[in-house]
């Protein structure tokens, strides 16, 4: 990302809203927002398939899972934030993940320009192609700015996503226990 060229074009943005760029509070704006930014949209310098640490699952066949993963992603229709929380589960065939990569597979995915049902399929997706696992459960619940200050301006909405794959797509009993669980 071109820290330069971002801060030129928030510098434009502001003259085109009708501030003026060299008031108090707005000179150092662009330059803000183009180390927020880099933060933001981090996400896309990173591969998850290389950052992610896989180990023989030890004979470990009970569900793992993952609670309360706190989220903060851009929705790419409005450039607006939404954030949330993320369960992820799954139930290992011969191969487990180191825990702590759970949340970063959650800050990889949603450090890019996203919609929810992108952000929660591609999680399962990963954990399912890296791991095949017997299974994968993720569930997203999120509030989504462009909702709360724009449009329906429905301040208590929260929308809820999930991706199920194998026995959690597959079997009820195993698609429960991982929903009582979370």
């Amino acid at each position: 990302m071109d820290s330069k060229r971002i801060e030129s074009l928030v510098l434009s943005f502001i003259r085109e809203l009708g501030e003026d760029p060299k008031r108090e509070g707005l000179m150092k704006t662009p330059e803000r927002v183009a180390k927020s930014y880099k933060k933001l949209f981090g996400g896309y310098r990173e591969d998850p398939t290389k950052l992610l640490t896989v180990f023989n699952s030890e004979a470990y066949d009970e569900m793992i899972i993952a609670r309360d993963i706190d989220f903060y992603s851009t929705c790419e229709h409005h450039l607006l934030p939404f954030f949330g929380k993320v369960w992820i589960g799954y139930i290992p065939d011969q191969k487990i993940i180191g825990l702590s990569k759970l949340p970063r597979l959650v800050e990889i995915f949603s450090r890019r320009m996203q919609n929810q049902e992108r952000l929660t399929k591609q999680i399962a997706d990963t954990l399912n192609d890296l791991l095949k696992p017997r299974g994968v459960g993720v569930v997203v619940r999120a509030k989504h700015l462009c909702m709360l200050a724009r449009g329906v301006e429905k301040q208590n909405c929260e929308i809820s996503t999930s991706a199920f794959t194998g026995l959690f797509k597959k079997n009820i009993e195993t698609r429960s226990e991982f929903l009582n669980l979370i």
